[in-house]
């Protein structure tokens, strides 16, 4: 086996460390305020045991599924990610790495490759939206996606609540001009072979995202986008309705903990939610989505499909989750550490990771498939769950 391998997500976030600048990596770690809810999310995957056999297991075991349409070779989907600065081919690596996998990827609004490069390299892409600019802007994002060959919608309601980005975030500048360069230049001297991969792609480190821009015009900075998203009304229920209206494919809406808000988004039409808390990046003290799972399964798991989102890092996490469940997880900082340890090689690496750790846990259980999973596969302490909303 290579020496560049590694055999953990845990390996993977100490080589991205070693190899990327202070600021870049940490913009990976940080939480909102005190960064209560990014630690519960994956302390609370700590906290549950398995209960296995020792015999009678199966020989052969599968991890496929279907998750909005889109058949996946297990239970993972790559949560979308904001201008990822961690590699110069940046999301497309990534989608490269799903689609060798047989994943799906999610792309974000903020991303800093376009929808369009994405859905060349892979077609199983599913476009992330906020709820920003107005209905205009809106169309004017779900037509450039259907166009492009997005298999799917995610609208990500649950980031537009946390002023205080305190825990772990780094200085970001509103774009790279001179002064920004002059900032970051020691970190990226001392981290050479981050900065030889951007030499070598023949361009820069770039904040622009080029996928809010309006037809024929520039792609605003990240901050400017922010600044659009943030400025804009927050929207109602009707107007999730509305938006699910407007695209006749699978829809997801991504952010939620309480049941009383998973019956509603059913009321709109979507075909999946995600329990998420942003991975710890909007109300901090927000449970994670772990606690909060089962409760909303039980409420609409039988109307909706119900995903998974913060504090995977083993696939051991992903078969808790899944057997509490879930239909599948999304997963964010964990395939980042992969891209920023050896670029699209490290994504699938993180990939094979959490395979060979479903397998095993499957194999455990003695459990024949990821269908086959349910509650009496996991141990979790008395205290453990969380019902959010009546």
């Amino acid at each position: 086996m290579s020496s560049s391998w590694f055999e953990s997500v845990a390996v993977a976030q100490r080589r991205a460390q070693r190899r990327l600048p202070k600021s870049v990596y940490g913009a990976l770690l940080g939480g909102s305020e005190k960064g209560l809810s990014m630690n519960d999310n994956a302390a609370s995957f700590d906290e549950l045991g398995f209960a296995p056999h020792v015999a009678g297991l199966a020989n052969e075991r599968s991890m496929a599924t279907t998750v909005m349409g889109q058949s996946i070779s297990m239970p993972v989907i790559l949560s979308p990610t904001g201008v990822q600065m961690v590699h110069p081919d940046g999301e497309v690596a990534v989608a490269r790495a799903a689609a060798n996998r047989g994943l799906a990827m999610g792309l974000s609004s903020f991303a800093s490759r376009s929808i369009e490069d994405v859905c060349a390299v892979s077609d199983q892409v599913l476009f992330q939206l906020y709820w920003a600019g107005g209905r205009d802007a809106l169309l004017q994002r779900l037509d450039r996606a259907k166009r492009a060959g997005a298999k799917g919608i995610i609208l990500t309601l649950d980031w537009s609540f946390a002023n205080g980005r305190d825990w772990g975030s780094p200085w970001i500048p509103e774009r790279l001009d001179w002064r920004a360069i002059a900032k970051y230049l020691p970190e990226a001297l001392a981290r050479p072979g981050w900065l030889w991969s951007y030499v070598k792609s023949g361009h820069l480190p770039t904040l622009l995202t080029p996928n809010v821009a309006p037809p024929g015009e520039p792609a605003p900075t990240f901050f400017e986008a922010y600044f659009e998203w943030m400025q804009s009304p927050l929207p109602s229920w009707h107007d999730l309705a509305w938006l699910r209206s407007q695209w006749e494919g699978p829809f997801m809406v991504k952010g939620v903990s309480r049941v009383d808000d998973a019956k509603r988004i059913v009321d709109t039409g979507a075909s999946a939610l995600s329990v998420s808390n942003h991975g710890g990046n909007n109300l901090d003290g927000t449970p994670a989505p772990l606690r909060a799972l089962p409760f909303i399964v039980d409420a609409v798991g039988d109307e909706i499909e119900v995903l998974l989102d913060g504090g995977v890092r083993r696939g051991g996490d992903v078969v808790k989750a899944v057997a509490l469940g879930a239909r599948a997880v999304m997963i964010g900082r964990a395939y980042l550490w992969g891209l920023g340890a050896a670029g699209q090689t490290g994504v699938e690496n993180v990939l094979d990771v959490l395979r060979g750790g479903i397998d095993s846990a499957l194999l455990g259980l003695g459990r024949a498939s990821i269908g086959e999973l349910d509650r009496t596969d996991v141990v979790a302490p008395s205290d453990f769950f969380r019902r959010l909303g009546g």
